[in-house]
């Protein structure tokens, strides 16, 4: 197989006159025939003035191909898509797919030996990782790594969970606009993402599980010299592995080191959003995440990392405290250990390596964890035939077992207009449903099944109410929140069948969520449902794709076309 500059030449029905004319262009950037005859390490720039959580990947490109040339490879550095959570329109799920096959095809088109790619902001990881499993490329991963902390009056603040807490008190009349606005110029005190387990962290640490980036890359502050020196690691391994032609990511993504994967991401009290990105990412290789496991798993493995949302530290104390190595170590005999990773190096290793910390309380041993059972649950029952996820581990437990009085709203929209009238007929113990909200309903399957509470309750001192939907939450979110309802409304799914005042069952102990109505009515309001067209923003382009193609959170919402290996 052709390497370095001689792969993949462009036809032009002349292999030799290919090899001349790249050679002729690529020396008009100033390279010698000694830097040219190099193995080729390709470095992706997710950099982008929308995207302040990749707002050091300048920095981290630098010190990746100081490594890529002190291992005696040449680095080439290409730009992809960049996706940045607060900044896309409508959703950054919507896009995440996109940047997957960006950055799949420009692995593919141009020459390299192997690839190392660079992201952090929720969606960006989860697409890189599903576009090297396909291309299946020598791949060394990068997370940006996460923001320090703010303060505010003595207090250390997080985004984005004390956004999400301090809207609140704001929604509830509790903090003034002059605060708030103090408070949002002190969330996010420098470039990174979010300093808590939301989805952002949860994919790093998932990737540092799966063997696919450097020990301890997951929890390095973003403006820390360690991320830079790591990041010069990270270029070395990837010369070596352009020059032993691997190992490529299908040798690394096993089904033992997917099942590491659920284990630290229930560990970690992880978003879940992850079980989605790693769905999608499974369904990449030949290997599947079955959600009936993953919920045996939750039933297992403790959360052991004290981090908001679901404890009370943040990041850079969960990476003082040792990272994901050490959590590896206490969770013992729940990791496969003889996972290998892109070091060559198998867990164990690792794990050996892991630094023990006299004093620190972030990473729990197994005997006194932060919960007993694992960050969420996969529910079922007659609203969710085909599953539904609860990340019970920042739930309130009263909450845990309700039956409440549906109020229904049909849209994102709908709620955005209603939930704050006064005369909205709602109290404390009903149950908030939200429809219309999933991959092709919204589209994108939006951050929306975080529903406020209605302000008028928020005022009474209501801090939380069960919340049913189709969509997503912010894996920084706390509460009693029912999300992924699979299929969703917009296919047809129960969901779409709630009206106003119908009763609805929560027992995540027994992982149910069902619909309190017979069957007989049911189907009654089945066949009343308007049959299904194609949207008018569904009508062009990668929309139009989208629409067609997309598949439910079951399945990890890729398009259904991209599921397998697509070799070179």
């Amino acid at each position: 197989m052709a390497d370095g500059l001689r792969k993949g030449l462009t036809s032009y029905g002349d292999a030799g006159f290919s090899l001349f004319l790249r050679k002729a262009f690529i020396k008009a950037m100033g390279y010698s025939d000694d830097a040219l005859n190099r193995p080729i390490v390709g470095i992706t720039n997710t950099y982008s003035d929308y995207n302040p959580c990749h707002g050091n990947v300048p920095q981290i490109i630098e010190a990746v191909k100081r490594g890529v040339m002190l291992s005696g490879a040449m680095p080439m550095v290409f730009p992809t898509i960049s996706i940045a959570e607060s900044f896309a329109y409508p959703t950054s799920m919507y896009l995440r797919n996109l940047m997957a096959m960006d950055t799949e095809e420009m692995i593919r088109a141009q020459p390299m030996d192997a690839v190392v790619v660079i992201g952090g902001c929720d969606k960006t990881l989860p697409a890189q990782i599903m576009a090297a499993v396909s291309a299946d490329l020598p791949t060394v991963i990068i997370p940006v790594g996460p923001m320090v902390v703010g303060h505010h009056r003595g207090e250390v603040l997080g985004a984005c969970t004390d956004c999400r807490r301090l809207w609140a008190k704001y929604r509830a009349g509790e903090i003034d606009d002059n605060e708030i606005e103090a408070v949002n110029g002190r969330l996010a005190p420098s470039v990174g993402t979010c300093m808590v387990m939301g989805t952002a962290s949860t994919m790093a640490c998932i990737t540092e599980a799966l063997g696919l980036s450097l020990p301890m890359s997951a929890t390095i502050p973003a403006p820390h010299a360690e991320r830079f020196r790591s990041a010069e690691a990270s270029g070395r391994v990837a010369a070596e592995m352009a020059k032993a032609k691997g190992p490529r990511p299908s040798e690394i993504l096993t089904p033992a080191s997917f099942r590491n994967a659920q284990v630290v991401m229930q560990a970690i009290g992880g978003s879940t959003n992850g079980l989605i990105h790693l769905t999608a990412i499974a369904h990449r290789s030949p290997h599947k995440i079955d959600l009936e496991t993953f919920d045996r798993l939750g039933r297992e493995v403790p959360v052991l990392v004290d981090l908001k949302p679901s404890g009370e530290h943040y990041m850079e104390h969960f990476h003082h405290a040792g990272g994901v190595p050490k959590l590896m170590a206490q969770l013992g005999d729940l990791i496969d250990l003889d996972a290998k990773t892109i070091t060559g190096q198998t867990l164990r290793d690792v794990v050996a390596g892991a630094e023990d910390v006299p004093g620190q309380d972030v990473i729990r041993p197994r005997d006194n964890p932060i919960k007993a059972e694992g960050a969420m649950a996969v529910l079922h029952g007659n609203l969710a035939p085909r599953g539904a996820v609860i990340k019970q581990s920042a739930a309130s437990p009263k909450l845990l077992q309700h039956t409440g009085r549906a109020v229904v709203f049909e849209s994102v929209e709908d709620m955005t207009l209603r939930v704050d009238d006064p005369d909205l007929d709602v109290n404390a113990d009903d149950v908030l449903v939200l429809r219309n909200a999933g991959p092709k309903g919204a589209p994108g399957m939006p951050e929306a099944g975080y529903l406020p509470i209605p302000k008028k309750l928020a005022r009474g001192g209501t801090k939380d109410m069960v919340r049913i939907s189709d969509a997503r939450m912010s894996g920084t979110a706390f509460g009693t929140i029912v999300l992924h309802i699979t299929p969703e409304s917009a296919v047809g799914g129960p969901l779409a069948l709630v009206k106003n005042g119908d009763m609805i069952r929560l027992d995540v102990a027994k992982r149910s969520i069902d619909l309190l109505v017979d069957e007989a009515e049911l189907e009654k309001r089945r066949a009343a449902l308007a049959p299904a067209g194609t949207p008018d923003w569904a009508k062009r382009g990668y929309a139009h794709l989208f629409n067609e193609t997309i598949l439910q959170a079951d399945e990890g919402c890729d398009f259904n076309f991209m599921r397998g290996q697509g070799k070179n």
